[in-house]
């Protein structure tokens, strides 16, 4: 671990007077704070403003960092959509973006329509109160899309909080393994749901499912996975590893369908977020003869796809 001259030493924070339940509120010693994040990070209660960091990686990713330093978290996060870098994302951009992570047509489509529908025009106010009509979402303006019954990660400005990122950890990772069930991710949701928001509990439902499905591994999503989400890295890391030849976590390994489909888009992009047409025609994919299936011709074995990897 690097030299810090701001940590604190573990004696320091046992602390009597700290005191993190109350007997008449149960809950608070179900889900205890994580309590020695000084320790390893300083003023871990303090927003980063271009670094998403954590106890098992104080300093962040230094490349990463110096290549989108300008950034706060939460743009980077969506920059991997924003391939032109015009700072505006097109619901063609999202499309393309979930493509190339591995996921298949249907689920790409409801992805681009949950998250272009509904926060283009929250980002969009930082410039006019008219609605865009191509529905683009502004990465400058990418705070105004933070919703409630989230984790508190990320700061109303789209800064990074590390003390709240170690808390869902403290919080809900019983075995304390560094890693959450899906049970686990469900009982966060619950625990972070806020009265009288069912926009935040859908929102936060959409992220966290998609978010097992992309990285779970042996059933569970692990801590530095997590903090890759948070600032987009593990996006570019995944689309890399698929190009090599494929990503081995999230749910759905090897393939576009569930049932043997094939992979119906190479991730290549042509620097004009259009996909390119890799269907060689009737019976053939790339070149490969494909399974002949009763009843159905070239194009609808195309659309039998699943949440592949």
């Amino acid at each position: 671990m690097p030299s810090v001259p701001d940590l604190i030493p573990q004696s320091a924070l046992n602390n009597d007077k700290i005191q993190t339940t109350a007997p008449n509120c149960p809950v608070t010693s179900k889900r205890t704070p994580a309590t020695s994040t000084a320790t390893s990070i300083p003023n871990p209660g303090v927003a980063r403003a271009n670094a998403a960091i954590s106890i098992d990686n104080p300093n962040g990713d230094a490349d990463y960092i110096a290549k989108y330093g300008d950034y706060t978290p939460l743009q980077q996060h969506v920059l991997f959509w924003d391939r032109d870098h015009d700072g505006q994302i097109y619901p063609l951009d999202t499309y393309n973006g979930f493509r190339e992570l591995g996921f298949n047509i249907l689920f790409s489509v409801l992805a681009t329509l949950i998250i272009n529908l509904n926060f283009s025009y929250p980002t969009r106010l930082a410039h006019s109160v008219v609605p865009d009509l191509w529905f683009r979402v502004y990465v400058d303006s990418i705070y105004k899309a933070k919703h409630g019954s989230d984790s508190g990660t990320y700061d109303p400005e789209g800064r990074f909080i590390p003390q709240h990122f170690e808390d869902m950890f403290a919080k809900y990772d019983r075995d304390q393994d560094g890693s959450l069930t899906l049970g686990e991710l469900f009982e966060m949701m619950h625990g972070n749901r806020c009265a009288m928001d069912p926009f935040g509990w859908g929102a936060a439902f959409f992220e966290w499912g998609t978010t097992w499905l992309l990285i779970q591994r042996d059933g569970r999503v692990y801590k530095e996975d997590l903090r890759g989400v948070y600032d987009g890295s593990i996006f570019w890391k995944i689309r890399e590893e698929r190009k090599k030849g494929g990503w081995k976590q999230g749910y759905g390994v090897g393939g576009d369908g569930f049932v043997g489909g094939a992979k119906i888009h190479d991730g290549v992009d042509n620097g004009h977020g259009h996909l390119q047409k890799i269907l060689d025609g009737p019976g053939s994919y790339l070149g490969r003869e494909q399974p002949l299936v009763e009843g159905r011709d070239w194009t609808e074995r195309a659309f039998t796809v699943g949440i592949g990897g």
